[in-house]
């Protein structure tokens, strides 16, 4: 398949267009304007969401990877900072459907990031792909992400909206972070730690997208989510032990609050059990299911 991909130069953008081009497929990158891309990895093609404008290269793609958006942990919440997010993934949905809609001949699927924000804070609520969202920001933000992206179906292009945990990897995103308090002994639980929190390691995450590529059955909501995610004082416990460290110091909710504002409660004191239940229907087969071999396997790693 030609495959155009958004969000390439972010952490499971730069993972997902090798392994993409390794299983034969044509990668074309669709850049913004500024972005600089390592030369090798795809073609590329100018992107401008602002303006809608797509580069003639894209003509004739078979798929479509949204993988854009700014992070939401980067900075704090700030009302400028919120709108900045919403921009990142709304607005450049937006722009990408309008694209595909000029387009004659139409890619047959688009699959678009999300996450399991969707969902809310739920505390020990079992959530499937069904369940209903949330209604904090980070709830509102993928509902109308989500939206924006669900109108290629009006196209006739098969959408998926691939509903991420939090991507474990050595390199990037959350886990060294994670892991930073633990290097100086002085990591432990946030919170009361009884928090849940769904994960899903970098190799299976990429690959749930090319799954959904390529498997035609595999359309709207999709938790890519570990079959097992674990309460925050567990997960913590885990990390511990494959760092050789103690977890002996928690973070207090007030402090975190005192420290982040509003992101403190949405990204680290929310609690999402999340069931990749439509993915395992499907078929799809997690490398990493288990938490303490993929900490262990992630570690293991330069």
């Amino acid at each position: 398949m030609k495959i155009l991909v958004t969000g390439s130069t972010g952490l499971v953008g730069t993972a997902l267009v090798p392994l993409l081009m390794k299983a034969g497929h044509t990668v074309c990158r669709l850049v913004r304007p500024g972005t600089v891309v390592r030369d090798g990895d795809g073609f590329q093609i100018a992107w401008n969401p602002a303006t809608g404008e797509l580069g003639g290269a894209g003509v004739g793609a078979d798929a479509v990877v949204n993988l854009a958006g700014a992070s939401v942990a980067a900075k704090r919440w700030t009302a400028e900072r919120k709108a900045e997010l919403r921009a990142s993934r709304v607005d450049t949905t937006r722009a990408l459907v309008t694209a595909l809609a000029k387009m004659n001949a139409r890619p047959r699927v688009l699959v678009s990031i999300s996450g399991t924000g969707f969902y809310g804070n739920r505390g020990d609520e079992v959530l499937i792909e069904e369940s209903a969202p949330g209604t904090d920001f980070l709830a509102q933000l993928a509902k109308d992400w989500e939206g924006e992206a669900l109108k290629a179906e009006a196209l006739g292009i098969r959408v998926v909206l691939a509903r991420f945990g939090v991507v474990l990897a050595k390199h990037g995103g959350a886990l060294p972070q994670m892991m930073l308090p633990f290097r100086f002994f002085a990591g432990g639980k946030i919170g009361s730690g009884r928090q849940w929190l769904s994960w899903i390691t970098l190799e299976d995450a990429v690959e749930a997208i090319k799954f959904a590529l390529e498997n035609g059955n595999a359309r709207g909501p999709l938790n890519v989510v570990s079959p097992h995610p674990e309460q925050n004082a567990a997960f913590t416990k885990a990390l511990a032990h494959a760092l050789h460290r103690p977890a002996l110091f928690p973070a207090p909710a007030f402090a975190l609050r005192l420290a982040l504002g509003e992101m403190a409660d949405a990204l680290l004191l929310s609690s999402q059990r999340v069931l990749p239940q439509k993915l395992e229907q499907l078929g799809f087969q997690f490398r990493y299911s288990e938490l303490n071999a993929a900490l262990n396997a992630i570690l293991r790693r330069t």
